[in-house]
């Protein structure tokens, strides 16, 4: 598949800002399975400076500096990706998930490179915290003996099941347990949620921050800004690697799946972020728009 994709963000202020230091996380990854064929920034006011670098979890990040007086920020990136299967995850792959974290813990003795950088995702992270009742959670998914990859799926299922998308109910500060009492949030949380079970049981699992293509209503035409940036979980597996599971819409990620990058969570990937002097109060919009592009139509941005 290949894809274009238009993500604005804009920021409006009640008063002049003098100063502005930003780091965009906007731009695809590149990965066996996704490579980023092209891109634009567009950034009003224009910096004085642009700047890419790769961050601590290799990630492509673009900073930023406004000195104009400006009373608007807006960044739009354009990118032109092509996305193919996932590497497929067979029943040679399989592990009991007691032995996962067994073979984790003991990275470090045994010399394991990748289960010695996966420890990393099971500390905890300013959005995820260790909690007994998030283990509890997990357990009837997570029963003695039972195989890594299908416990991790009933988990995405259960969640998917279990739980409603409400745009109106959390913020980005929402905290996990909140999220699990109410039963209620968007993607974010609901990646949040399964991280933090996954991490409680002494497993690695990673936030993947990126877009998904959506489909309109059939006999509908696709709106223009009716996507938007999503989240999703990658949980290891030793001796295999990192299955993507979206707990949003109860699936495993597939070509649909853009990604953009990933972290402990929400905090090590926000799209856009930075400080300013002055400004006030401010109005963020936000707009996303993922376009699938045939063969025919594929040219350069």
């Amino acid at each position: 598949m290949i894809y274009r994709i238009r993500h604005l963000t804009r920021y409006d202020y009640s008063g002049p800002a003098t100063l502005s230091h930003n780091e965009a996380r906007m731009l695809p990854r590149e990965l066996s399975w996704q490579q980023c064929l092209d891109y634009e920034f567009t950034i009003s006011p224009a910096p004085i400076r642009l700047r890419e670098r790769i961050d601590f979890f290799g990630n492509r990040v673009a900073y930023f500096s406004t000195e104009a007086v400006h009373r608007s920020l807006e960044v739009v990136v354009t990118s032109q990706v092509q996305t193919s299967s996932r590497p497929a995850l067979d029943i040679f792959s399989t592990i009991c998930w007691e032995d996962a974290v067994s073979d984790v813990a003991t990275a470090l003795r045994t010399g394991n490179r990748d289960c010695i950088d996966a420890r990393l995702f099971i500390l905890e992270s300013p959005f995820i915290r260790h909690q007994l009742s998030l283990a509890q959670y997990a357990e009837d998914c997570f029963s003695s003996g039972r195989d890594l990859r299908d416990a991790l799926m009933s988990l995405n299922e259960r969640i998917y099941d279990e739980f409603t998308y409400d745009p109106d109910v959390t913020t980005t500060a929402t905290p996990v347990l909140e999220v699990l009492a109410t039963k209620r949030g968007v993607c974010q949380d609901f990646a949040h949620l399964m991280i933090a079970c996954i991490r409680a049981l002494g497993l690695p699992a990673r936030y993947v921050s990126g877009y998904m293509e959506t489909l309109p209503p059939p006999g509908q035409e696709k709106l223009l800004g009716a996507d938007a940036t999503h989240a999703w979980v990658a949980a290891f597996i030793p001796g295999w690697g990192w299955l993507e599971l979206d707990p949003t819409n109860g699936s495993l990620a597939d070509e649909r799946y853009i990604v953009l990058g990933w972290g402990r969570d929400y905090a090590d990937v926000t799209p856009l972020k930075g400080v300013m002097t002055g400004g006030g109060e401010h109005e963020l919009t936000v707009a996303v728009d993922v376009v699938p592009v045939s063969d025919s139509d594929h040219q350069l941005i």
